[in-house]
């Protein structure tokens, strides 16, 4: 009986004994992605940089994170360092990584934007979600990194004069249940697509209800360009009051009020076969919803028609996206919610000029 009894005494203080010298492991908390959301802008929230949230996630590329996607977000600053590498003295502070904001001006190309923040084109490509490197525009707004370094007291180095970045003001947006992409630039008086780029948004149809959007500064302009290399600036206004432009060189359409431009889309003209017609008319008849035929062709339901011209229109396009290429019987095709905004600028009467 007592062999029994300091049997079990000893089994309850093995137990003991294990319980207070086991480890506890601190669980990482997760991040789960939101529509929007780039690797970036998780990091920048969570005090991280880009490169330390992807190894913590096995993300070889991190311009490619999904919707619903759940990140582990490790402790900021840790690193995972040999215990025969540890070194008592503490290492210089590392740069910051600042987000910040730049918008395009006439002349510069992505490489010279990229070198002037200390980046590769590749690096800004992949945080901007740029197809191709080639094609930016005048008023789009890129996301860039910046960096701001510690001063180091023991031997500070030479001054070196500032980047003059100047970081475009921006504010938030929750989408309500019915608003467009496009009503929500017109009402912060910037483009839809300089908000799809700084919100990563491939569609301007993906927004829904409760969405959180980050709004450019005002006075951000969409003006798209077929011209790869240099952006390009917007022809001349024709004169007073409201006025529309449409410029075949460039498949873009313009909208003036009082000589400053309001806004301007890439569209689809005319074919070589069906071109669209040049010279200066006006706005003649408007419709909601209209039918339109012709030869091999009847369609249903085409939204926001404006004629200027016969049957020459500018009108929504539901069955094709493939802006800046000429696809029309002569008409000015647009995306439908961008053929709304056009449709209420411009009542019956206002001119229009279309230019090769």
């Amino acid at each position: 009986m007592l062999r029994h009894v300091r049997r079990l005494t000893a089994l309850l203080l093995l137990t003991l004994v294990t319980l207070m010298v086991a480890p506890t492991y601190a669980q990482s908390p997760t991040h789960v992605v939101q529509p929007g959301e780039n690797l970036f802008r998780i990091a920048l929230s969570y005090g991280l940089t880009t490169a330390e949230l992807a190894a913590a996630n096995n993300i070889a590329n991190a311009a490619q994170i999904y919707v619903g996607q759940v990140l582990t977000i490790p402790a900021p600053g840790a690193a995972a360092v040999a215990p025969e590498a540890a070194a008592p003295a503490a290492p210089a502070e590392a740069p910051a990584l600042v987000a910040s904001t730049h918008v395009v001006v006439r002349g510069e190309k992505l490489n010279d934007i990229a070198r002037r923040y200390g980046m590769t084109v590749s690096e800004l490509s992949a945080l901007n979600n740029i197809p191709n490197p080639n094609l930016i525009y005048v008023g789009q707004v890129l996301t860039v990194n910046s960096t701001a370094t510690a001063p180091v007291v023991e031997a500070p180095a030479p001054a070196v004069p500032a980047a003059p970045a100047a970081p475009a003001a921006q504010t938030t947006h929750v989408v309500q249940r019915g608003e467009y992409l496009s009503q929500i630039a017109a009402r912060y008086g910037v483009s839809w697509v300089a908000i799809a780029q700084m919100n990563n948004i491939a569609s301007p149809d993906n927004v829904y209800a409760g969405t959180e959007l980050l709004i450019p500064a005002a006075g951000t302009l969409n003006i798209a360009s077929t011209t790869v290399g240099n952006a390009i600036a917007p022809p001349a206004p024709l004169g007073t009051g409201r006025e529309i432009l449409v410029d075949l060189s460039d498949s873009t359409i313009y909208a003036y009020e009082n000589g400053v431009l309001m806004r301007s889309t890439l569209g689809s003209m005319g074919r070589s076969a069906t071109p669209t017609v040049i010279g200066s008319f006006s706005v003649q008849r408007k419709y909601i919803t209209s039918d339109m035929s012709g030869p091999g062709y009847y369609l249903s339901g085409v939204p926001y028609t404006m004629y200027f011209y016969q049957g020459y229109a500018i009108h929504g396009t539901y069955w094709h996206s493939n802006w800046g290429t000429p696809m029309s019987h002569g008409c000015v095709n647009l995306p439908p919610w961008e053929a709304e905004w056009y449709f209420n600028f411009a009542p019956v009467g206002t001119p229009v000029r279309v230019q090769a």
